[in-house]
């Protein structure tokens, strides 16, 4: 991230008077707002030992870090301002109008309270990745560095070249293939030419002597075979080209899934299914029919319209010229429309986006839909997004439509010119019919390729907007990582979880300065209001996120320096919400570990007490469960769940409120369950019902993302805290109930 912004001369020259010789600048950020004006040259300039407002070319303010603390960050309405004590009273150092620099700002705030405690201290390095691009000053897509508006177009071809390794024969054939095609096709007017000059036009031949009649005959079959032998050309280049292109699409959209698994969960959650699937599907499949079908036929024409020009050149200049007279005019006309053609294709594969949005978010719900009867208001909503969507392609296929049919015109206006000239020669007795028909075939040959720059913008426009698509997953660099050599362990269990502080956005911390010891076997209950950090500290402890500062160890070892794959191998997870997939009891059982046996099957569902109702189903464990496993009860579906997580034998388990929104009888088969796999195992459990954690061993009492009390329940219940607050509420809540 940016911390040291480059300041203006004037600005420069203002701080060089104003601080002593050789004072080194740390931190410089700028900052737009001033009372309740807007400023366009506004800086915050910090050295070791001051801190140095310039606005406007002038000094407007200067403090001594010594006489300075409590550095913070806050959110206003549709500002953020930059905070910090001065002389023991808080003072507005600055305010910005945007959200862009407030992590920056954020991350300068905890290196300025470092640096008022110990000024000789070194500076705070901050490596949270830049968000926005140097060069045009957008946003980068998220977790990338990469910008759709700046992108280097040669590099991104060149990568997917590179994407082709193994493919590059097989597509290179159908390129060949129409190369040699249109070789055959500057073969065929001449041949036309000799049976129109000698055979049609000549009053002087006897169609009658067998000698002539059979050279006339040989022209014909030479003129059908070169056609039949185009189009078997044209079957074998087909067939090719369609094998390639569907290895191709299988290739692009295998590394794209492949690499939307290796994304951090904060990126997935950024993106919607609908539009993921939307790139994997549509996207790539505009992208191979670029890729495998319209560039080798363009390359093809472009090799035809050479070789046209070189033989049209030889036979006749003049003629040659009428062709490309009036393309100038048509290349400016595309190259001035080629912006307006981007932003609409731009503009369509949004909408395109919104709608297959909509429609996953209603699929998905479908059950909350109908519950509500919400079924009228969910088609309003899919029709106005497709309508939006159908107006947006109808709009630009007007437009397109209207435009390149004129261009068009104005590409062929030539032929009309050689026409004209052709029959002057042709009247003139300088010319046969023959060459006429010749010229006219070979200048047709150059007007197919540049009938197609009608089309071409328009096709690399919609391919350049597919493969940006592409690319802002494919060059997404995870936020989790594994390091380059990763530890394998056999986890015990011992957590140490040491000063740990992480936010979502860095400048609004969810959790902050948590410290807790965990040993091997204890089971830990988490509980607080909602909102104060249990599930982030859970996900934390399975790395799905990486901690700001602090460090989390298992079995003292830091987590950042396990392979994901060993660490989340051996946890077991049972959420609040739970998903099985499409398929059978045992299949869904079997997911956290395929190579299980039957024995092992039936055993984690007995320790989840679920192979009773298992049984009583009429398939038994291969009873289909259905989409998310709607054909089962909540509590069905959550015993499930459990024996999932049991299967491979976990040596940390962790259960997200994992008997919420069930009935008494349900929760207490659940809890029956989770009483008794929970032996020899850490366990982290997030209950909402706090009598379920009468049992754990330790608890941990979250308040505002801070660790606010840690111990068994007969302390924090004699302690009267938060606890003891929070258990008396639910049970006065329990008894007014009855």
């Amino acid at each position: 991230m940016k911390l040291l912004y480059d300041l203006p001369r004037k600005a420069e020259a203002i701080f060089r008077e104003s601080s002593s010789d050789g004072e080194e600048i740390m931190y410089c950020l700028p900052f737009n707002i001033e009372g309740r004006k807007i400023v366009s040259d506004g800086y915050i300039v910090i050295t070791r030992t001051y801190l140095y407002k310039i606005l406007d070319g002038r000094l407007a303010a200067k403090y001594e870090l010594s006489h300075m603390s409590d550095f913070s960050t806050e959110i206003h309405y549709g500002s953020c301002g930059f905070y910090a004590k001065v002389d023991g009273a808080t003072t507005l150092i600055c305010r910005l109008i945007t959200a862009r620099h407030m992590p920056r700002y954020t991350v300068v705030a905890t290196a300025c309270n470092k640096l008022a405690e110990n000024p000789r201290e070194k500076r705070v390095v901050n490596n949270e990745p830049e968000k926005f691009c140097s060069k045009c000053g957008r946003p980068y897509i998220s977790g990338t560095h990469f910008c759709p508006f700046c992108q280097d177009r040669k590099e991104i071809y060149k990568k997917l070249w590179g994407m082709t390794v193994g493919l590059r024969l097989m597509m290179l054939f159908p390129l060949l293939t129409a190369m040699f095609g249109m070789i055959l096709k500057f073969v065929l007017p001449a041949v036309q030419k000799i049976a129109i000059d000698k055979f049609i036009t000549d009053p002087s031949v006897n169609i009658n002597d067998r000698k002539t009649l059979l050279h006339f005959v040989t022209i014909i079959i030479c003129i059908v075979t070169i056609e039949i032998f185009q189009r078997g050309m044209a079957v074998a280049q087909t067939r090719i080209a369609s094998y390639s292109s569907n290895k191709f699409a299988k290739m692009l959209r295998s590394v794209l899934f492949e690499k939307i698994q290796t994304l951090s969960m904060s990126s997935i959650q950024q993106k919607s299914a609908g539009d993921l699937m939307g790139r994997i599907n549509n996207d790539v499949t505009l992208v191979q029919n670029f890729i495998t079908s319209q560039l080798p036929t363009y390359v093809a024409q472009l090799f035809s319209f050479v070789l046209a020009l070189v033989v049209m050149l030889f036979l006749d200049p003049l003629m040659c010229l009428f062709v490309f007279a009036p393309l100038p005019i048509a290349i400016l006309a595309i190259y001035l429309f080629r912006k307006v053609m981007s932003r609409r294709n731009t503009k369509e594969w949004y909408a395109e986006r919104r709608t297959n949005k909509v429609l996953q978010d209603t699929l998905y719900g479908i059950r909350v839909v109908k519950t509500y009867g919400k079924e009228e208001k969910a088609v309003d909503k899919f029709t106005s997004c497709t309508g939006a969507q159908a107006k947006q392609e109808e709009s630009n296929a007007k437009l397109f439509d209207t435009f390149f049919p004129f261009v068009g015109f104005a590409i062929r206006f030539g032929s009309y010119l050689i026409l004209l000239y052709g029959n002057l020669m042709l009247f003139g007795e300088k010319m046969s019919v023959g060459e006429l028909n010749r010229f006219s075939s070979y200048s047709n040959i150059i007007y197919e390729p540049l009938m197609q720059v009608t089309q071409i913008p328009r096709q690399i426009s919609r391919f350049k907007t597919s493969l940006s698509k592409i690319f802002e997953i494919l060059e997404e660099e995870p936020e989790v990582s594994d390091i380059d050599l990763p530890i394998d362990i056999r986890i015990e269990g011992d957590v140490s979880i040491k000063n740990v502080t992480f936010g979502y956005d860095s400048y609004s911390p969810v959790l902050e300065d948590v410290s807790i010891e965990v040993k091997r076997g204890e089971m830990i209950g988490i509980v607080g209001h909602s909102g104060c950090g249990k599930t982030t500290l859970i996900n934390l402890i399975m790395r799905l996120y990486d901690v700001a500062s602090g460090e989390i160890l298992i079995d003292d070892v830091n987590v950042k320096d396990i392979s994901q794959n060993a660490l989340r191998s051996q946890m077991g997870v049972v959420l609040q919400e739970t998903h099985l997939f499409s398929g059978s009891i045992r299949d869904n059982i079997k997911y956290a570990a395929p190579n299980a046996t039957n024995d092992d099957v039936i055993a984690a569902a007995k320790l989840a007490n679920a192979h009773d109702f298992i049984m009583d189903l009429p398939e038994g464990y291969n009873t289909m469960v259905g989409e998310k496993g709607y054909s089962l009860s909540g509590g069905e579906r959550q015993r499930i769940a459990i024996a999932r997580a049991l299967i491979h034998n976990p040596r940390i388990l962790i259960l997200d409120e994992a008997t919420a929104a069930l009935d008494t009888e349900t929760e207490k088969q659940i809890q029956d369950a989770i009483n008794k796999v929970v032996k020899n195992r850490t366990t982290f459990a997030i209950a909402h019902r706090l009598s379920t954690l009468r049992n754990a061993d330790k608890l941990v009492v979250l308040d505002h993302g801070r660790l606010a009390e840690f111990g068994t329940h007969r302390e924090l219940i004699e302690k009267k805290g938060i606890y003891y607050r929070l258990v008396t509420a639910q049970q006065q809540a329990l008894l007014k109930k009855m």
